[in-house]
């Protein structure tokens, strides 16, 4: 996603500095910039080796044999935080290449299918002599932006996958706010389960398709390569790897650390304490996992829920050695500039986030220091560098999106219900590891059940809310029986606005 500068004057920015680097602090309204801005506010490669599956369900790369070829996948993303993450996908036949958003905080598989002034083509069905059209209108409303189409299938290839597997396809015809200007993809590609695949989740979702027919291990892993590099640049674009099948043990350094899946329709974790510098926010735990705790990487910050956020904030402003930033900086509504070359990362805390392990008697912390969570942004006038702050509040759970992820190695170990952490390779800023993780830790002094007492999910509120209807239903026919009465009553309806896929922040 683009960002583009304003046409502001260096004279009105400048402000004489004071009192050493601490102070070369401007701020700047974050309206100048348009895009992805809006959305602020809600490798060594190894030979050629083969993979196949292993006891545990897990594959490697190391693996002599196998039929799926990791070698291809790795750099098969472009793209960073900002703009979001993509790969090439072929689909149809004869093949229309496009470039596919990755997007684990959804289910569905769609594609640009009309022309839109935001995208440069689209996936033309009438070209394809392998698409067939279910007849099936489908439409989906995320927190920012919607879109609209019609449900189809189509062969889509995939290098270094066997096979041309049939998926289901929802071919995008009109849209709101989803495709933005400047971003390089055409399409979203929702790796997460079927409960969240639109209309409902007897749409096969694009990776459980791929594991039944082609036989793939049923785990992923994720790389995302942009860690404390400036989402206006185009010069040295990010990129990262997505591998499907299997983990490749050349992306990552140390231990792979695993939390339990906690529900399988979102990635849901179970998060038992935040800490910024060393120094615990000593919050219920089940603060952190209000709504839901995700792994998202279509959300592009962190974000918290409210009471969360707003003792990180406060616990940062107070480790901080500079204390005058403005609310609009962390509300988002603002960026913070220096004089270029000085860089403000050093009077900012790591952030740590401890996960419940495996062995849900202990935990793990990955913790992310602020060259991801203090995003270089922009250049002004050629003098100024321009940050924002990459966490932002949250009504919809705690979400680990971009900021986080670009850190780590993220396994989606969905044969063993669990998601796995490790230090990426490409994690690392001037030379230094900009990401760790540490454990294991005891969690005794937490719940044991951090995520218990949340809200009820979604679907259980629509099955709830038919039944309710139902019921009122019977009252009411009971009622006009007994009165006589001609009157209809006119039922409430349930929009897409209740759509499970509505946290999206892009």
């Amino acid at each position: 996603m683009a960002y583009h500068k304003g046409s502001i004057p260096f004279s009105a920015l400048f402000i004489m500095l004071c009192f050493g680097m601490a102070k070369s602090l401007y701020t700047i309204p974050l309206k100048i910039f348009i895009g992805t801005f809006n959305s602020s506010l809600d490798l060594d490669l190894t030979p050629m080796k083969r993979i196949q599956a292993s006891g545990n369900g897990l594959s490697l790369a190391s693996d002599p044999a196998g039929i799926v070829n990791f070698l291809d996948m790795v750099n098969n993303l472009q793209g960073d935080s900002g703009r979001g993450y993509y790969m090439e996908m072929t689909l149809g036949t004869p093949g229309q290449k496009l470039n596919i958003l990755v997007d684990t905080g959804s289910s569905n598989f769609a594609v640009a299918a009309a022309a839109h002034p935001f995208i440069t083509h689209f996936f033309n069905t009438a070209l394809s002599s392998t698409y067939q059209s279910t007849g099936r209108g489908v439409a989906v409303k995320y927190t920012q932006g919607n879109w609209e189409g019609e449900l189809g299938t189509d062969r889509v290839l995939i290098p270094s996958i066997p096979g041309t597997p049939t998926i289901n396809i929802a071919t995008i015809l009109s849209s709101g706010g989803f495709f933005l200007p400047g971003v390089n993809w055409q399409g979203i590609l929702g790796l997460a389960y079927p409960l969240l695949a639109q209309p409902d989740s007897s749409v096969e979702p694009f990776f459980n398709s791929m594991v039944r027919q082609t036989g793939i291990p049923d785990v992923f892993s994720l790389q995302m390569c942009g860690a404390g590099l400036s989402d206006s640049s185009t010069a040295d674009p990010a990129g990262g790897s997505l591998v499907m099948g299997g983990v490749e043990p050349t992306l990552y350094s140390g231990s792979m650390w695993y939390t339990p899946i906690k529900e399988e329709w979102y990635y849901q974790v179970e998060v038992l304490k935040l800490e910024v510098g060393d120094q615990n926010l000593n919050l219920d735990c089940k603060e952190y996992n209000q709504d839901k705790a995700i792994v998202d990487s279509g959300t592009t910050l962190l974000r918290l829920p409210v009471n969360v956020f707003n003792a990180v904030v406060e616990a940062i402003s107070k480790t901080s050695l500079i204390q005058d930033f403005t609310s609009g900086f962390w509300g988002g509504t603002k960026l913070a500039c220096w004089l270029k070359g000085e860089t403000p990362w050093r009077f900012f805390p790591k952030l740590s986030i401890y996960l419940r392990a495996t062995n849900t008697s202990q935990s793990f912390k990955i913790s992310i220091l602020p060259q991801l969570y203090i995003q270089r942004i922009t250049d002004v006038d050629g003098r100024l560098a321009c940050f924002r702050f990459g966490i932002s509040s949250s009504a919809n759970g705690l979400v680990i999106g971009a900021t986080v992820m670009e850190g780590f190695y993220v396994i989606f170990d969905r044969a063993e219900k669990r998601v796995g952490f490790a230090v990426s390779r490409c994690a690392v800023n001037g030379g230094l590891a900009v990401s760790e993780i540490l454990g294991p830790f005891s969690s005794a002094d937490v719940a044991s059940d951090c995520a218990a007492g949340g809200l009820l999910k979604e679907p259980l509120l629509w099955v709830i809310s038919y039944a309710l209807m139902a019921v009122c239903a019977v009252v009411l026919l009971i009622l006009l029986l007994l009165l006589s009465c001609r009157h209809r009553d006119r039922s409430s309806e349930i929009t897409d606005e209740s759509s499970l896929v509505r946290h999206r922040i892009k």
